[in-house]
């Protein structure tokens, strides 16, 4: 995700981590106490030593309990905001693992969070004293150049997925951060670099392989389990634990034209006005994304352009000419690059030394009058980053009926969100507090929001909502694949009632 690269001036002043080492955790012989847990709706509940010693002894992969090495590294998400500790962290090394893993926790009606990358903006891949499923072990990616496919386990890295294909001159469309989990991006949507020329991830998706909540590994096509293939795109974690994504390549070069280019904060305006005027008139072979943001310790902010064509490098001048009317810039780093580096290019930002909140949602324009309240509204503070930034949607994304998938958001130009971040460590109610008064003054300008940055106060409400059309046919879905609501921390739609 975007927000990621606004982090970086207030990460320079953050202590590094320590880096926590893997070691085996029932590795060891010795007993293991009976453990305190909760289920699925709060309730208190033990789990027995033997159980778990079982449970444990049935993997392949690894089972973490508090205090044991490996622990705090799986349980942490890349937002130190959420600071959780599982009873139980499941590592699985396959597709059984995951069944048994599910098996577990429905049959103990345990709460049950599911981790790819560990980005979940809500904090929902971790949970406190339930069972996490943590798929940092499940990775792995193989290119058919032939059918122009590329076959990726849950657990993978998007940026594995780039350097993989990209290597046969092929590329599908994920993400803007190498080290998101493909799982979680795609079951949302996935945005990326190259989704308004090629599609969304969701439409670039051939197959799944899926465990549901009853424990069945389950193919899911246009073909096989059609009703699950649709649910799953854009659906959330609603309908369980995809083992398998199997995405559409494209022929691409290597070579896209990418950069940034910045601006003195004076000339947001000018801008966002720009963005206003192309975002949706520019062809579908550019993205480009607006950002303003005033560092912690009162350094001067920016306005900038974080930028990727991919189209024919003799077009590229054309594309970027309303970028460049903009004035004269402070820097620009437009330049020819290698598409898996561009992909890499926010990675360094890491957001586990730093506290973010993010309010966001769909724009379908950008009058004046939202300009205006966006730049009113945005107050720095010494103590923290204060952001503003933006999602290129449209083009090929936008061409898919809003019926087609779960993902009901197609009319969007843009995502916009508001971001404030702070030092780890520190109160963060006033930080939250000043994002979500500035994002009062701007929602009433959107419509719906990505679930991928599903703000951590959504309501039933507000998600069943966000689904639009579409919200009946996944509350039927959910119904039939997870009655009891086993997957429930994520965009949850909750199983109709008898």
């Amino acid at each position: 995700m975007k927000r990621r690269e606004f982090v970086s001036s207030a990460i320079l002043a953050a202590a590094t981590l320590p880096t926590l080492r893997f070691v085996p955790a029932l590795a060891r012989s010795g007993p293991i106490a009976d453990i305190s847990a909760v289920t699925a709706d709060g309730r208190p509940v033990t789990l027995s030593s033997a159980e778990v010693r079982e449970f444990a002894e049935s993997l392949n992969g690894q089972l973490l309990l508090r205090g044991d090495a490996g622990y705090d590294e799986a349980r942490l998400l890349l937002n130190p905001s959420f600071d959780k500790h599982p009873a139980l962290i499941v590592q699985p090394a396959d597709a059984g693992d995951i069944q048994k893993a599910v098996n577990f926790a429905r049959e103990l009606n345990l709460l049950l969070a599911v981790k790819c990358g560990g980005h979940s903006h809500s904090g929902q891949s971790t949970c406190e004293r339930g069972m996490q499923i943590d798929l940092k072990s499940f990775r792995g990616a193989t290119v058919d150049a032939t059918a122009k496919r590329v076959s990726v386990k849950g657990g993978s890295l998007l940026g594995l997925v780039d350097r993989e294909s990209m290597a046969q001159g092929l590329v599908t469309p994920l993400g803007t951060v190498s080290h998101t989990g493909v799982g979680g991006l795609t079951l949302g949507g996935g945005f990326g670099r190259i989704a308004r020329r090629y599609g969304m991830a969701i439409d670039n998706l051939n197959s799944m392989d899926v465990v549901t909540a009853d424990g069945q590994l389950r193919h899911a096509s246009s073909r096989e389990n059609p009703d699950l293939f649709w649910g799953l795109r854009g659906g959330s974690g609603n309908f369980g634990v995809v083992t398998n994504f199997e995405f559409n390549l494209h022929p691409m070069q290597r070579q896209v034209i990418a950069g940034k280019v910045t601006f003195p904060i004076e000339k947001a305006r000018d801008v966002l006005s720009m963005y206003a005027d192309y975002a949706r008139a520019a062809p579908d072979d550019l993205y480009f994304d607006p950002m303003l943001v005033l560092p912690p310790g009162g350094a001067p902010g920016v306005a900038q352009l974080d930028v990727c064509y991919s189209g024919a490098a003799k077009d590229a001048d054309r594309a970027l000419a309303p970028l460049r009317k903009v004035g004269t810039p402070m820097s620009d780093t437009i330049k020819a690059m290698d598409y898996v580096e561009v992909q890499r290019s926010g990675d360094w930002a890491d957001a586990r030394m730093l506290g973010t909140y993010i309010k966001g949602g769909f724009i379908s324009a950008m009058p004046a009058d939202l300009i205006a309240a966006l730049i009113d509204g945005f107050k720095g503070d010494p103590r923290r980053t204060t952001a503003v930034f933006f999602q290129h949607c449209g083009g090929a994304c936008g061409r898919v009926p809003e019926d087609a998938t779960a993902f009901a958001n197609r009319y969007a130009m843009a995502n916009m969100m508001i971001m404030s971040g702070w030092r780890h460590g520190d109160d963060p109610t006033d930080h939250i507090e000043a994002a979500r008064r500035h994002w009062s003054t701007v929602e009433k300008f959107t419509r719906g929001f990505y679930v991928n940055d599903m703000p951590r106060e959504a309501t039933a409400k507000d998600i069943n909502a966000n689904y639009r059309g579409n919200y009946k046919k996944l509350a039927a879905l959910k119904t039939k694949y997870d009655p009891s609501n086993l997957f429930r921390l994520n965009a949850n739609v909750q199983p109709l009632r008898a």
